[in-house]
């Protein structure tokens, strides 16, 4: 994952630590994993804090770290490890994004899909138009003068919202509405960017007309709906594979592992067929909770939970540390015009803004006029708070920005300007670092002022929408035996208030989509592939005693 090789190796092996580079190595890593242990602690004392959070904590600790490296090194560079954006993508991004889909609110997420698409499809291209060209008009007058493609990358990189620092800013239970609007446009969000800038990436120089947009969007369609395909038949394969061969009569290990490895096989065959991953693994992360994971036995449910989310932890501490340390990268400065960084950098957060609120107002009113019931309107607090939290910039701009592709694409006349690529770079971590440290600081007390306590209204759900609300000892089971269905039925008709599953299960539900989904998924899908209720109780098999 790194290969560094610079002045910390010189520095080391001066003071005795380091006598190769395989063992300068294994220091910079022990460093790295420190910091990381840092962060936890400090992220942890600082949990009452209403601006803190682990992402800003990790940045700020990431710059300090930078600086005392940078001094070690006599100025020359500010990292412990070094490592190629690609890995980004293939190590460090999908376990964050497949605890996404493993945790999320099934429910709340689907009931609230066709205003996720609005934000996270439509607002994306809204933002994209509104940023590219902006900055092809404003950027000449400040001396940097691109290819127009290149004002296309740029539109496409600084319309990715921070799906990770999202995750950590707004809570599930407190404001399931805004947490699953939020989420849901992250994920789209960033797929949609990455597909963008991909197919920007195979631009020619020929000049980019109507046609080419047309082709643009054919081209999102299909990598859209082939990667949620491909998603969903790995989390079913999972579900079907487990349920039928019962690893957990032998080994919960088995289990455990092949849902891990099915869930980055997922990813790794739709990057591999040039495909989205970051949707693909959303959506196998969704089909596993729903599936695969009622049919594993109790321990290796308790285990999945925790593993899952305990790998996206530290995926999400490592980038925002590693980002705190780029920050202060000599080399890129050094090339960079820094008073035209700046000022790029205030032109990006102001269009930034400008498109951020140019589709999340309208796209909420289009929301709100087709939605019938007055608990799925967004009200205007809540739009401004969709419109704030939206504002971060974070992991996935950096990981486009710093693509070897991307340096490429920023070029006039054919030949790349290095200036300009480290000005560009530059002005890209500067939006980032403020987007998450302030936005991201003002986040928290604004739902506070804008949303109270009185004025949240947490979801009560029919069933446990996700391994992270499930009480694995106490869940309604669809097999419960007669009396005791009789009992609570009896309850439900003399008014006595129990908050429980089958209580909500017994509701008729709001939304003919819903119902249908749940007649097909009980009469068809859940006797083929197991989960809740549905997973035959034998000797050895996932549920048995």
């Amino acid at each position: 994952m790194a290969d560094y090789v610079g002045p910390l190796h010189s520095w080391l092996i001066k003071n005795g630590l380091g006598e190769s580079v395989n063992h300068t190595l294994v220091v910079s890593i022990s460093l790295f994993v420190t910091l990381i242990c840092a962060c936890i602690v400090l992220g942890h004392l600082l949990e009452e804090v209403k601006w803190a959070s682990e992402s800003i904590v990790s940045l700020i600790l990431g710059v300090g770290t930078g600086f005392i490296v940078l001094i070690i090194s006599g100025g020359k560079n500010s990292h412990i490890l070094q490592f190629n954006e690609e890995l980004f993508f293939i190590y460090l991004l999908p376990p964050i994004i497949f605890n996404a889909g493993f945790q999320v609110k099934k429910k709340h997420f689907f009931r609230n899909f066709a205003s996720i698409m609005l934000y996270g499809a439509a607002g994306v291209f809204i933002s994209f138009v509104i940023i590219s060209f902006g900055c092809r008009y404003i950027f000449p007058h400040l001396g940097l003068h691109l290819a127009p493609r290149s004002y296309l990358a740029l539109g496409t990189i600084f319309s990715a919202t921070d799906t990770v620092c999202t995750l950590q800013v707004l809570s599930q239970d407190e404001t399931p509405l805004l947490y699953s609007l939020v989420f849901g446009e992250g994920v789209v969000n960033d797929a949609t960017s990455v597909v963008l800038f991909r197919t920007i990436q195979k631009l020619g120089t020929a000049s980019i007309n109507g046609l080419t947009a047309l082709g643009m969007f054919a081209d999102f369609i299909y990598l859209f709906l082939s990667s949620t395909v491909l998603g969903v038949a790995a989390g079913l394969l999972s579900a079907y594979i487990i349920k039928t061969l019962y690893f957990g009569r032998h080994s919960t290990d088995r289990e455990i592992a092949i849902m891990t490895l099915m869930a980055y096989l997922s990813y790794m065959i739709a990057e591999l067929f040039y495909l989205s991953g970051i949707l693909t693994v959303f959506f196998c992360g969704i089909v596993m909770s729903h599936y695969t994971w009622h049919n594993v036995t109790e321990s290796s449910r308790i285990t999945t939970k925790h593993t899952f989310a305990t790998m996206s932890f530290i995926a999400e501490t490592f980038i925002f540390l590693y980002v705190g340390m780029d920050a202060l990268d000599l080399e890129k400065w050094r090339l960079a015009d820094k008073r035209q960084s700046f000022s790029i950098f205030g032109v990006v957060i102001a269009l930034v803004l400008v498109s951020r609120a140019a589709f999340v107002f309208p796209l909420s009113a289009v929301a709100n006029f087709f939605t019938r019931s007055e608990a799925g309107k967004i009200t205007i607090r809540q739009q401004v708070i969709i419109w704030w939290a939206g504002l971060i910039r974070g992991a996935v701009s950096i990981a486009l920005a710093f693509n070897e592709a991307s340096l490429t694409i920023f070029t006039r006349a054919g030949s790349t300007i290095f200036p300009d690529n480290a000005t560009l770079i530059t002005s890209t971590i500067i939006a980032v670092l403020f987007s998450t440290v302030v936005f991201g600081m003002i986040t928290k007390p604004l739902i506070g002022w804008l949303l109270p306590p009185h004025m949240r209204r947490p979801a009560v759900d029919s069933e446990p929408s996700s391994p992270k609300e499930a009480n694995i000892d106490h869940t309604v089971d669809a097999n419960l035996e007669l009396p005791l269905l009789t009992e609570r039925l009896q309850n439900l008709r003399n008014g006595v208030a129990r908050r429980s599953s089958l209580r909500m299960l017994l509701e008729a539900p709001t939304s003919t989509i819903h119902r249908m989904w749940r007649s097909f998924d009980d009469a068809y899908m859940r006797p083929m592939f197991g989960g809740r209720g549905f997973v035959p109780i034998l000797p050895g098999s996932p549920g048995s005693s």
